[in-house]
């Protein structure tokens, strides 16, 4: 099991080291068309083409930053569980309160090895008894939102939706027992959304809801949150408050965005890969539609913005060029940006991993004097010549996992970037 280890980014670009990931797992099975929209998948998935893809995906990440780096849920899971017998007997309690299942089923479930227990909590299915205890999660594939980096804190967000409650439950445990996270738990380093303690009540009586697709960390200076579909105003200034008292950045940036499914999160419609490169869906990100900015300094001023494009010039830099996802025209850019086209996970500046669905996008990147790699082809490449790569695009196989509506950006969690100069 591995021990008390770092966690910082300042960048959505810098040399990524370590990463949470989950494999597409059995509850997945269980979502069936009647069950699909309540759950958040738009369609159903074929399982074993969707966890072949996964595990291409994987195995690029683990040849880019070596296989130590690349965590799993579930491995995370079951190595918290046996930390703390009573940290565990209390999240199982509290679990199937939440649940609303019978008390018995806690010292039952509580008497499971660690490995079974684990696979109950993440895909519902006591494969045992035979017994369907929970609900499937099929969205804890997309460990971006359970959790994000923000230099040297983390937060654990918390779900707009029902559906993904359990993730907050499985994640929050993860975070507070693995021996992974003793440093930053000691440090005072975690930021939990789920206790609302440390945050002003809200007026109007709402939840804070926030989902990691929805925060980045442009550099140490600017911190950038979606006001989307799944994340509200309350849960902005809450964490802006927190991030401001702590004076852990100086400016953080709201991006509101049309609060619709095609736009659940900011990570949907751009994602920077190089240093001065961005992948975006222009008419949101350019021409501004239902959109706008505000920039909130740590010192109480305020900047505001018509489009997302005029703040990155404005503020960050007006070097910036963008990669229109599906050539910034229709019907390809509301295609692409639909199969997250813009949705691109950078390992290092200026290489990034996409889907190969996403073809007019790719070609913008090829014109833009990117190199196109295939996985197959990436992975067949030498460590060295790996380690050399500059300016490239990994593409991965993409049929079954663009259906559940999330991108390589997605379907990661950073939690240690290197920065570069």
């Amino acid at each position: 099991m591995k021990r008390g280890v770092d966690i910082f980014a300042d960048s959505e670009i810098a040399s990524l080291k370590r990463v949470i990931v989950h494999r597409p797992d059995e509850g997945i099975l269980r979502v069936s068309p009647k069950q699909s929209a309540e759950l958040l998948f738009d369609d159903i998935v074929f399982l074993p083409d969707m966890q072949a893809e996964h595990k291409t995906f994987v195995d690029v990440l683990r040849k880019l930053v070596g296989p130590e780096g690349v965590l799993e849920t579930q491995d995370l899971l079951r190595e918290a569980l046996g930390v703390d017998l009573t940290a565990r007997e209390k999240m199982l309690k509290s679990l199937i309160e939440y649940e609303e299942l019978p008390p018995s089923f806690a010292p039952k479930l509580g008497q499971l090895p660690d490995d079974q227990l684990a696979e109950v909590l993440i895909t519902g299915y006591d494969a045992m008894d035979d017994r369907i205890l929970f609900d499937p999660i099929p969205n804890f594939l997309f460990t971006r939102d359970i959790a994000v980096t923000l230099g040297e804190y983390m937060v654990i967000t918390k779900a707009a939706k029902v559906a993904r409650s359990r993730e907050n439950y499985l994640t929050r445990f993860i975070l507070y027992q693995h021996p992974l996270f003793s440093s930053p738990r000691q440090s005072g380093k975690i930021i939990d959304l789920n206790i609302l303690e440390d945050f002003p009540p809200s007026r109007k009586g709402e939840a804070v809801s926030m989902e990691g697709g929805d925060v980045m960390i442009l550099n140490p200076e600017y911190v950038l949150i979606g006001i989307s579909e799944r994340t509200n105003l309350y849960a902005f200034h809450s964490l802006k408050s927190w991030l401001f008292s702590h004076r852990a950045v100086s400016n953080v940036v709201q991006i509101n965005i049309p609060a619709e499914r095609s736009f659940m999160h900011l990570d949907t419609i751009f994602t920077q890969v190089d240093h001065h490169r961005f992948v975006a869906y222009r008419p949101i990100v350019q021409d501004g539609m239902s959109s706008y900015v505000e920039v909130h300094r740590i010192n109480g001023d305020k900047q505001y913005y018509a489009t997302l494009k005029e703040f990155l010039w404005n503020e960050i830099s007006n070097k910036i060029e963008f990669t229109w996802v599906g050539g910034g025209e229709s019907p390809s850019q509301e295609r692409e940006q639909w199969t997250d086209g813009c949705n691109l996970l950078a390992v290092k500046p200026g290489v990034a991993i996409t889907y190969d669905r996403n073809a007019v996008t790719i070609k913008g990147f090829r014109d833009s004097g990117y190199r196109i790699l295939h996985a197959p082809d990436f992975l067949r490449l030498p460590s060295a010549e790996v380690s050399r790569l500059e300016k490239t695009i990994i593409t991965i196989p993409s049929a079954e996992l663009a259906r559940a509506r999330g991108g390589p950006h997605c379907m990661s969690c950073p939690i240690l970037r290197m920065t570069h100069a």
